[in-house]
């Protein structure tokens, strides 16, 4: 019995062996870390890792390389984070919507309107609250490093403008696998609807969605503006990105090179963010030109129509702590 448990032991070591070591390998005093997404290589956020990359090895003076590797090659945004799990990933981006499955506090950023500009939400994000909630984390073996900007998601349609939320009302929504968005959805009266991402342009051609909401870059790459002609910026939600490293890869680098990579992401965070503002305003002019109606609704009556749902977490007492942390932040 005990060399059969022995034995297991050694297998069970030996793969994690094999699993950990592609993901972050040191070869003549260079360390190599791999970080996967599933944005393509124009997206904002491939070329915030670019540079993250870049800034990473220039401070190491080559001793700490990144290979950044788009457009899921090695798997969607879900299946990156479970292999950062298991270390077989260094590094990944996931938004801090698909986090609520892992770390359940996240769901404040989820919430909408809980940022009353971007200057507010860069202030949460990057003080004390939003580091509070990249460590969170850890416990499920996932580090936040920082948060990308990922924009304001809005309402997009295929027959009419979403004015106000009665617009709403009756139609099919396309949302996140987010118990949060699904919530949003509901009390602003439309019938929220679960839809792979990948899955969603064919489901909006073929009526099995009446519409979904995403912010402008996406709804622009995605191509679903040859589908729903009409964009309303009511600004609901604000999600940001969030740039992971696997906790097992982040606990073999050394001290000198887990700063090298804090210091490069927190300087790719920066970069990120202005290329995010450029790549809003392109988008939205880019829509614009293909036919795309924007319109720009009072986000007060939305506002106000899903207040409701703050008092909701009054029995969850750590995120309804964080919504009173945040609403307190002066920017």
């Amino acid at each position: 019995m005990l060399i059969l448990r022995w034995t297991s032991t050694l297998l069970l070591l030996s793969t994690i062996l094999l699993v950990i070591l592609p993901s972050c390998n040191r070869i003549s005093g260079v360390r190599t870390l791999k970080i996967a997404h599933s944005n393509d290589a124009s997206h904002p956020v491939h070329q915030g890792m670019l540079y993250l990359a870049e800034r990473a090895e220039e401070k190491s003076g080559g001793k700490l390389k990144i290979n950044v590797y788009p457009s899921a090659q090695l798997g969607q945004e879900r299946e990156c984070i479970e292999l950062l799990q298991i270390g077989s990933l260094a590094m990944t981006k996931s938004s801090a919507a698909v986090m609520e499955g892992f770390a359940p506090n996240y769901k404040v950023l989820s919430l909408p309107y809980i940022f009353r500009n971007k200057e507010h939400q860069f202030e949460v994000l990057d003080g004390e609250v939003g580091k509070e909630l990249m460590l969170e984390g850890e416990k499920y073996w996932l580090r936040g490093v920082t948060f990308y900007d990922a924009g304001s998601r809005s309402f997009y349609t295929k027959d009419a403008p979403v004015e106000e939320p009665d617009d709403l009302v009756g139609k099919k929504i396309r949302v996140m696998p987010s118990n949060t968005a699904i919530n949003m959805v509901k009390e602003l009266g439309g019938s929220p609807t679960p839809i792979s991402y990948g899955e969603l342009y064919t489901a909006l051609q073929q009526g099995v969605v009446d519409a979904a909401e995403n912010n402008p870059p996406s709804f622009y790459f995605s191509r679903h503006y040859e589908v729903c002609k009409f964009y309303s910026l009511n600004e609901h939600t604000a999600i940001p990105d969030i740039l992971l490293i696997s906790t097992i890869v982040w606990n073999t680098l050394s001290e000198q090179e887990q700063q090298w990579l804090q210091e490069a992401a927190e300087e790719s965070a920066v970069y990120q963010r202005e290329l995010w503002a450029k790549s809003e305003k392109e988008s939205l002019e880019a829509v614009k030109a293909a036919g795309v109606t924007i319109t720009y609704p009072d986000k007060s009556k939305f506002a106000e129509k899903v207040k409701p749902l703050y008092e909701t977490y009054k029995d969850q007492e750590e995120v309804y702590d964080l919504i009173q942390r945040i609403q307190a932040v002066k920017p």
